[in-house]
């Protein structure tokens, strides 16, 4: 099966096409530092045998969590605790990316207040955010940058940029929440400049041989929002800075999304082809024969399976046990995989 197969994203070679997305544990505590529940919870997929993990959106500031329980990579004393996931991870030969993130006006803690491209709620429940100055995008630029610096130094394989769900860059993307009148706001390339700010200061600091990864949301499900035609605009104008799309839909404002198994590939297949470049695919995948489907039909070169490898860690072992895959399971479990 083209699933079980490897892949390699750079110059990091993954033993199999199969993802671990990132999804918050909110496990952590006001300082952002990584704990034994994250060790536990990251090593054992890799024990798993899941190709790469993409841990949880990790905040480049305090406030650019989307909680005070989210990971935090915006001071050196994070490093250690990452790295210690990051070995641990690697010893049982998965591969390893974080997701660098800024919530933007999605931050919901009590550090400080959150900010926005535009003082635009995210809902009727939700507080103000404070509108970025010039001066405050910079800052989050080389926050971006000072983060991929301490990732590289915790031996991640690779970063993801978090440009999907309703976070900052997502805010900046998209008409609906950017109203800004100066060079940040208005047509789409104004739009996209903080993302390409973003991308060009991590460049300058990331090795070159290791992957940049974007997670993306193709599609606002509300008129007046990012469309299809519009995201495959945005990853052509920025494609030079990245290795892989990984996409999603939605996160911006409250809608009502019909979510079914596979509902987010056409996505990829689109942007895959448009824009080419390698993609990943989400959205309720539940068992390697959808996978199979996306990876041999071309409509992704990996697959990412969430909310079933939180339910199931071993869900690559077993699925390649119940169809006789020829497969290096670990060692300790041979006897059970017989």
């Amino acid at each position: 099966m083209n699933t079980f197969k490897n892949y390699t994203l750079k110059n990091t070679n993954l033993k199999n096409r199969i993802v671990m997305p990132p999804m918050c544990m909110y496990s952590s505590d006001e300082t952002g530092m990584a704990n034994d529940f994250h060790y536990t919870h990251y090593v054992t997929r890799a024990i798993g045998a899941v190709g790469l993990i993409i841990l949880e959106s990790t905040g480049v500031v305090e406030n650019g969590r989307t909680t005070d329980n989210d990971l935090g990579i915006w001071d050196d004393k994070h490093i250690d605790g990452l790295k210690k996931i990051v070995n641990g991870v690697k010893k049982y030969g998965s591969k390893i990316a974080i997701q660098l993130n800024h919530g933007g006006r999605k931050y919901t803690g009590t550090a400080s207040q959150a900010v926005a491209p535009s003082a635009v709620k995210f809902d009727e429940r939700s507080t103000l955010p404070k509108e970025l100055t010039r001066d405050d995008i910079k800052e989050i630029v080389l926050n971006f940058k000072e983060a991929a610096k301490r990732a590289d130094k915790a031996g991640f394989d690779a970063i993801e940029i978090h440009g999907a769900h309703g976070y900052l860059i997502h805010q900046f993307l998209s008409p609906l929440s950017n109203l800004r009148k100066d060079e940040y706001g208005g047509d789409i390339k104004n739009r996209i400049r903080f993302l390409k700010e973003i991308l060009e200061a991590v460049k300058e600091v990331w090795p070159k041989e290791k992957a940049i990864l974007l997670r993306v949301s193709a599609y606002d499900y509300k008129e007046g929002g990012i469309t299809l035609n519009d995201m495959i605009e945005i990853i052509n104008e920025i494609k030079e800075y990245i290795d892989i799309v990984h996409l999603s839909t939605g996160g911006l404002i409250p809608v009502e999304i019909n979510a079914y198994p596979g509902y987010q590939v056409n996505y990829s297949s689109i942007i895959k082809e448009k824009c080419n470049i390698p993609t990943i695919a989400v959205g309720l995948i539940t068992d390697i024969n959808m996978a199979e489907e996306i990876i041999s039909n071309g409509r992704a070169d990996l697959v990412a399976v969430g909310r079933e490898l939180l339910r199931n860690p071993y869900f690559v072992l077993n699925e390649a046990k119940s169809r006789n895959i020829d497969f290096d399971y670990p060692e300790q479990y041979k006897g059970a995989f017989k």
